[in-house]
């Protein structure tokens, strides 16, 4: 079943708020062999001009995945998430997540098209602190695979 098109421009509610923890930084850092220091020591970070230690660039897709459970997991739009292949990903900050930030997130839906009976969906997600700062906008492209 192709994916609704009427979804197109839909915005979902904002997140439950995620704090970002020093540690969740560090862990990711490694995972991904980021040995920056400013991802891992806290002086290191402060003597750069940050509060805390600074998460590498990638690190909202800890965040944004999650958040974007609302829009695989939305009946109404038709997404079997068996068949979903992540396509692309891209982000624009406005400034760098740090240790301590309280992140929430905005998911829409930008874009749905059909090619060779696969359907591509681009979404965004919106992320800003709870005060309403914004931090950095997410694209990903899910492809959901048609069933030949």
């Amino acid at each position: 079943m192709p994916l609704d098109q009427s979804f197109v421009g839909r915005t979902y509610p904002p997140t439950a708020p995620y704090q970002v923890g020093r540690e969740k930084i560090r862990e990711f850092a490694k995972a991904i062999g980021a040995t920056e220091p400013l991802h891992h020591d806290p002086e290191a970070a402060r003597a750069a001009g940050y509060v805390d230690v600074v998460a590498p660039p990638t690190f909202p897709v800890v965040l944004t995945m999650a958040a974007s459970r609302q829009i695989v997991d939305d009946p109404e739009l038709g997404v079997d998430y068996s068949r979903v292949v992540h396509g692309d990903q891209r982000f624009a900050y406005k400034r760098p997540v740090v240790a301590g930030d309280e992140l929430i997130c905005v998911n829409t839906v930008e874009e749905i098209m059909s090619r060779g009976g696969h359907d591509f969906m681009t979404t965004r997600t919106d992320v800003s602190t709870s005060a309403g700062e914004p931090v950095v906008s997410v694209w990903s492209k899910l492809v959901v695979r048609g069933e030949g």
